[in-house]
């Protein structure tokens, strides 16, 4: 641990030294397009979505083993640091930096925020400073990795952790990330439409969830049948009250000004929600089993994920019908992984994974004007072979990046500390340390 600390210590004093003599252009130049009420929405935006990860910590730290609760909630709590300094040095420029063949952006182009400054940049967002872009734009950078934890909870060693969460973020989210929203990118250019990150975010890290799942293997716990006790419902409520309130901005944020397909993200992405948690409780009730606060919790935030590509481009009437099918859709998937020896703690990719997918699809159905039911082929055509790009690279890659990871330091925690619990063995804390 030590020789980590030293390195990890080490790479942050270089970039903090380096970035005295890379300074980013943060000096106003012509600010006459800027929109005071777009500006002051974005903000807000920019920091209901940055919410969402702590919320998210809540709703995985609730779902686990009373043992594992800390180690859990601070996967995602680190990510706020981790992404937020490496999307400054080089992720934003990955990302959206100018084009390399619609595929990755120029490493060099906003090298450490170079040319990241105040003047709205027309070709991203003409009525905001630049700057505020990026930032908004990192807010999605930082939950998607932190979204992938949940399938690998209980058994992932820290060390490792944020060794793949660094190469996710270069290799996986920054190239989907291009090819999606950078005008250039190629699945922009085939007309795929993602309003808010359902491919970018939600695909991306279900997929790396499902193959994070099949390469760490089961838990102890798993292979023995035991049941997986959830540690706190409450944390669970809480965790999904922030995530709905949060993706306010994570959506309607997405019209990048203070606009009407604003107000309709906002509108679209409350009624997709409450339906896939009403959704969700009245099948596992017709199903036979109690409707559960977890189950609506978990519904809710389907709702949430399905209707993400889709948010501006789609009615509030199709907003009901995807969230519903949605949750439908990820409930029948979770009750199928649990026949299975899937190990994928807090079904991720049943939920997250799935739920994308479903939006993508109903996005290339019901986007206004060039949906499917609006008598076009060839958004809906785009979309399914964008989801099969989508998949294979996501899959294949984040399966590659977990190899290389567990070359440099093993993935796994131990037999005795995954007993122990990550909260001692990685971080030695408990959430009974101060008990009486």
């Amino acid at each position: 641990m030590k020789k980590f600390g030293l390195l990890a210590f080490a790479i942050l004093i270089v970039l903090s030294v380096l970035s005295l003599f890379l300074k980013g252009s943060s000096i106003p130049g012509d600010t006459s397009a800027i929109s005071a009420g777009d500006t002051a929405w974005l903000l807000t935006a920019t920091g209901l979505v940055l919410l969402m990860t702590p919320g998210l910590s809540f709703f995985y730290g609730g779902m686990v083993q009373s043992k594992n609760v800390i180690s859990t909630m601070f996967q995602s709590f680190i990510a706020m640091g981790i992404i937020s300094i490496l999307w400054v040095v080089v992720g934003f420029s990955l990302a959206f930096g100018e084009s390399v063949h619609g595929i990755i952006g120029n490493p060099f182009t906003f090298l450490f925020f170079k040319n990241v400054g105040v003047t709205p940049n027309p070709a991203f967002a003409p009525t905001i400073p630049f700057l505020l872009f990026a930032m908004f734009q990192l807010k999605f950078a930082i939950i998607t990795p932190a979204l992938i934890t949940g399938s690998f909870a209980e058994r992932v060693s820290f060390k490792a952790y944020l060794l793949f969460m660094v190469l996710f973020s270069l290799f996986i989210y920054a190239p989907l990330a291009h090819m999606t929203w950078h005008p250039d990118g190629i699945l922009r250019q085939m007309g795929v439409l993602d309003f808010a990150g359902g491919t970018v975010v939600h695909m991306s890290a279900g997929y790396a969830a499902l193959a994070g799942a099949l390469i760490l293997g089961r838990r102890k716990i798993h292979i023995e049948n035991q049941k997986h006790e959830p540690a706190n419902i409450p944390y669970v409520l809480l965790g999904t009250g922030l995530i709905w309130f949060g993706w306010f901005g994570f959506n309607a944020g997405s019209s990048l000004a203070a606009s009407g397909q604003a107000v309709l993200a906002f509108s679209t992405t409350n009624t997709a929600s409450a339906a896939a948690a009403l959704a969700w409780i009245f099948f596992d009730a017709m199903m036979g089993r109690k409707p559960s606060a977890l189950g609506a919790c978990i519904g809710a935030v389907v709702g949430l994920v399905a209707i993400t590509p889709a948010a501006g481009f789609v009615t509030v009437g199709e907003s009901l019908f995807i969230g519903t099918i949605a949750s439908v859709i990820s409930n029948i998937a979770v009750s199928l992984k649990s026949k299975t020896t899937l190990d994928d703690t807090l079904d991720v990719f049943p939920c997250h994974g799935i739920g994308g997918i479903t939006g993508m699809i109903a996005t290339g159905i019901f986007a206004q004007q060039s949906g499917l039911i609006y008598g076009t082929t060839t958004t809906f055509l785009n979309h399914l072979i964008a989801l099969v790009i989508v998949s294979v690279f996501a899959f294949v890659g984040s399966a590659l990046l977990y190899y290389l990871t567990n070359l440099i330091t093993p993935l796994r925690v131990n037999k005795e500390m995954e007993e122990e619990g990550l909260d001692i063995s990685q971080h030695g804390e408990s959430i009974n340390q101060f008990a009486d």
